[in-house]
């Protein structure tokens, strides 16, 4: 298995009352999972919780991290997140106090000598190369699709008013229908972010700002550094990021 360092931060920022975001990192570097919940009062709260909490446990359950295929991972992934969104929608019809909940989701698996990254709703992952960072996953927003339509332009796209509105995302039917993650070889010195929205938004997608601040020794001093920019950039919602090293 490839060997992975870390660090990670989050904060509720400086706008919210509670901390919408989740994410957990696997103590022995084989999943990273980042979460950002969306609902009223505690609801958002509780669809994240859930799915940082459900994803890994089935992962743990039903992947061998030595030796399993890529079409293995793949399948096993799909159906752990389809739980999980099985699981927060059936909360939301039974419990009135998290009607309507939901939750982005941003992942990272280390199998074998491969990366399988994927997310759903707009929290995302990144990955760092030299001097080139690369946005991995795909935004499930109304902007993202009038952008792939060719209706709106990249410079446009940034401040569009359908920016933060998700077609697809946890707790819908859709969140269910596969994660279209993608394999990726690993390469020592690689470095990865996943994050919520919080700091794209703060940092209003200005990557020559993430690289130097991702390229710091201390994984957690990274992470610190990145929340802090988008915090001061002017985020408006919970921020969450988690750096991944590639030994």
């Amino acid at each position: 298995m490839v060997q992975v360092r870390w660090g990670s931060l989050s904060i509720k920022g400086n706008f919210r009352e509670n901390n919408e975001d989740s994410f957990v990192v696997d103590p022995r570097g084989r999943f990273f999972v980042v979460a950002d919940g969306m609902g009223g009062q505690s609801a958002g709260e509780k669809a994240s919780a859930l799915a940082t909490d459900i994803i890994p446990h089935r992962l743990e359950q039903t992947i061998d991290f030595d030796k399993a295929t890529s079409d293995e991972v793949l399948k096993r992934l799909d159906e752990a997140v389809a739980f999980a969104n099985g699981e927060i929608m059936a909360l939301s019809s039974l419990d009135s106090e998290y009607l309507n909940m939901g939750t982005t989701l941003a992942f990272m698996l280390v199998v074998g000598h491969k990366f399988y990254v994927g997310g759903i709703g707009d929290s995302r992952v990144y990955r760092l190369r030299g001097e080139q960072l690369e946005q991995i996953t795909k935004d499930h927003s109304l902007t993202q699709a009038l952008l792939d339509a060719g209706t709106i332009t990249a410079e446009e796209a940034k401040t569009h008013r359908y920016k933060n509105v998700l077609y697809r995302y946890l707790g819908t039917k859709e969140g269910g229908t596969g994660t279209e993650a993608k394999v990726l070889d690993a390469q020592a010195g690689d470095r990865f972010m996943l994050c919520s929205d919080g700091v794209t938004d703060g940092i209003k997608n200005n990557l020559n700002l993430i690289i130097p601040l991702l390229k710091q020794d201390d994984l957690n001093a990274a992470a610190a550094a990145i929340v802090k920019a988008a915090e001061d950039g002017g985020s408006k919602d919970n921020i969450t990021c988690v750096v991944v090293h590639c030994v």
